[in-house]
């Protein structure tokens, strides 16, 4: 073909051009740091670097962020495990110092005092908080598990109470020792009513206050809470108590009527099945004297106490009941029931919200790498129990009655120093005296048996204490495993980032030298082409 100078100065042109588009390229290679700036660069580059960038992204995301939330979560519920741990470990040193009988109500008084303390700080420790959220609460974690001071101070404007649901069992049903004081309360005045050996009223001839003094064993359902709502305005109790059904229970015992007697025993129902009772003594007198077949409720202790004989006649291994009841009066420290039981919260307003109608894990998860979530939270149940408080309350009955014989037995001391010794007064203060005496036994040896009791109760609390420090630390150890390979991961992902859309600088810079260069001999050689033309020889 005819080459012209129009077409070697288009070539020429095309040539510098693209020589300028290969400078421009590595130029921006240089200053960008990557090979391609638009995916029509390098197609296959550009696909790759959405991928990788994605997978880096992810990694930050769960290394930097996710694991080290929860990390700081954990580490958060360590440290409130770890405290409750110590008091725990301080609340059992406290019983198995309260475990003696020969200690006074003042020495008993101190004892207690600690032990108050340290049960709020128990509950306290549960209340700590992760950025705004309390660790222990499940998912609601703008609650906390106990009522706080602005909590009962917005109550008492708006008053709230909540109709609570609580799964109760046989292996519940506790028993507390009942010493009957009041046969010491008036002299012998105080023996009138008694039931004698012969069946008669009043004491025999021979008959003294020892033997009336009597340690009585009953049995009880006692609830989570104390201080619960009573009979309402219509004298329908504010309880219900059923089998795991929802059918109502129905007390019974053994029919004397039938002679011979059967086997198995004939047995009729008993009405009425329940009584309320203003206050526990006088409820536990009547169950101890068989004034009450049923089950006293107490609702100032939260208790449904009954004899030992309805216990025999009603309750057996594997039993499971449901007893609902409603309460009002709620005090600073107070479980906030939500964490715990079905319950229907009810307003001022008259509004209503259920809350726990259905069974459902609290458990709170973290993404903490690709298809992996760590549980971070301990749920409040697996560590925090009402029976630390109530407990506190049994104490606190015994140590009443401590104090209560005490001081019977210092008025009855007293009255001894004003009156002749030979006296027949005197005789009879001194045999009321042993009856206070006798009676002081029985509280103090009862005192005993509960610290004992409690010694191994707070080792219980411990033990379920040490399973969510061991659950705990368990998690905290599989996040560090987490961490640690999602912290190679995401170097490596770096490093096929880097490869796949880095530069060699030296390379590159070698080449943008090289390019320059031709370049520069482009221009050359088309400004000498360009100088020449068919008029030079026409």
């Amino acid at each position: 073909m005819r080459m012209t100078n129009k077409i070697m100065r288009n070539n020429s042109l095309y040539n510098i051009n693209q020589n300028k588009i290969l400078e421009d390229k590595l130029t921006n290679q240089m200053t960008n740091q990557s090979k391609i700036v638009r995916p029509s660069d390098d197609p296959v580059v550009a696909i790759r670097a959405l991928r990788l960038r994605t997978n880096v992204t992810n990694v930050t995301q769960y290394h930097d962020k996710n694991a080290a939330d929860a990390d700081q979560w954990l580490t958060v519920t360590a440290d409130a495990l770890n405290t409750i741990d110590e008091v725990l470990k301080d609340l059992y040193s406290q019983a198995t110092g309260a475990a003696n009988k020969y200690l006074t109500s003042e020495d008993l008084s101190i004892i207690l005092e600690q032990m108050k303390s340290l049960t709020k700080e128990f509950y306290a420790s549960g209340n700590v908080d992760y950025a705004g959220r309390y660790v222990f609460s499940g998912f609601r974690t703008d609650t906390a598990i106990t009522f706080s001071a602005e909590d009962i101070a917005q109550m008492e404007k708006h008053p709230v109470s909540y109709e609570i649901k609580e799964n109760i069992g046989f292996k519940d049903i506790s028993t507390i020792s009942y010493t009957d004081l009041s046969v010491l309360a008036d002299g012998k005045n105080s023996l009138n009513n008694v039931t004698n050996s012969t069946g008669g009223t009043g004491p025999l001839p021979d008959e003294s206050y020892e033997q009336y003094v009597t340690n009585n064993t009953l049995y009880r359902f006692r609830l989570s809470y104390d201080d619960v709502d009573a009979t309402a305005a219509g004298g329908q109790l504010p309880l219900q108590v059923t089998d795991k059904d929802g059918n109502p229970i129905q007390l019974q015992k053994v029919d004397e009527t039938v002679v011979p007697p059967t086997t198995p025993p004939t047995m009729v129902p008993i009405t009425p099945t329940f009584t309320e009772y203003a206050d526990a003594e006088t409820a536990y007198k009547d169950i101890a004297d068989g004034k009450c077949e049923g089950i006293a409720y107490i609702p100032s202790t939260g208790e449904l106490v009954f004899s030992e004989q309805v216990y025999k006649d009603n309750f057996k291994e594997g039993d499971d009941f449901q007893i609902t009841y409603t309460k009002s009066n709620w005090v600073e420290g107070d479980i906030n029931p939500v964490h715990y039981f079905p319950c229907v919260e009810t307003k001022d307003d008259g509004k209503k919200t259920a809350y726990n109608t259905v069974k459902a894990d609290q458990d709170i998860y973290y993404d903490v790498g690709f298809n992996q979530k760590i549980q971070v939270n301990t749920v409040t149940d697996e560590v925090f129990t009402h029976n630390v408080q109530r407990d506190m309350d049994d104490f606190q009955h015994c140590l009443n009655q401590l104090k209560a014989i005490e001081t019977k037995k210092s008025d009855i001391e007293a009255k001894m120093k004003d009156v002749p010794e030979d006296s027949q007064t005197y005789k009879d203060l001194a045999e009321q005296l042993k009856g206070a005496e006798k009676a002081e036994t029985y509280i103090r040896e009862n005192i005993q048996k509960r610290f004992e009791n409690q010694i191994t109760n707070y080792q219980k609390y411990r033990d379920d204490n040490d399973l969510a420090i061991t659950n705990n630390a368990t998690r905290g150890s599989r996040l560090d495993l987490i961490t640690a390979r999602l912290c190679n991961q995401k170097a490596t992902f770096k490093e096929l980032q880097t490869d796949n859309e880095g530069i060699d600088i030296t390379q590159v810079a070698v080449e943008l030298s090289s390019s320059e260069l031709t370049y520069q001999a482009a221009l050359m050689a088309t400004g000498k082409i360009m100088q020449t033309n068919l008029m030079n020889y026409i």
